[in-house]
């Protein structure tokens, strides 16, 4: 019984942890399977990649100030929600440390813990995903077919570095 209960509660705990990284990771898939972190090719996705996109396409200049005012209130916007997620994480790591150290297991809190950090992470995509609406609204139809070409080129040459490494 006790055997039994040391995996539940070690599988529970797995999964508790497993659940953000995997919803980071099909976020990641969703866009192209790009990587935003350091050590990466900065034109294989994050900012600096669509930047070099969006340049690549005739913007007018209401267009150019229409972007430009948009990342400019979603900057606030960003930064209000970053210190927000930062306070979230710590409590929610607060909390799974008591979970962890708690003399008895209470699977319905780690599952309820689980799903509010899952939540979480679901809310944060959302709104990055509206915000880059947002701009790509503000091209005209043949912008737009032009910027997906542009995009799945980019992430054709990607995957093709990616593949590259890999094989290394």
């Amino acid at each position: 019984m006790k055997k039994t209960m040391t995996r539940t509660m070690k599988t529970t705990v797995a999964m508790v942890l497993a659940v953000p990284m995997l919803l980071g990771s099909i976020s990641a898939l969703a866009e192209g399977g790009k990587y935003h972190g350091k050590g990466h090719d900065g034109d294989c996705g994050g900012p600096r990649a669509e930047r070099g996109v969006m340049q690549s396409l005739d913007l007018t200049d209401a267009q150019k100030e229409q972007m430009r005012s948009l990342r400019e209130s979603h900057k606030a916007e960003m930064r209000d929600n970053m210190a927000q997620g930062r306070e979230a994480m710590k409590a929610n790591h607060d909390k799974m440390q008591a979970l962890l150290l708690a003399d008895n297991f209470d699977e319905n809190a780690v599952r309820e813990l689980a799903k509010q950090m899952s939540d979480q992470q679901i809310e944060r995509r959302v709104s990055m995903m509206k915000q880059r609406h947002d701009m790509l609204n503000i091209l005209t139809p043949e912008q737009k077919a032009q910027y997906k070409t542009l995009k799945a080129e980019k992430q054709a040459e990607c995957m093709a570095k990616w593949k590259e490494k890999r094989s290394e």
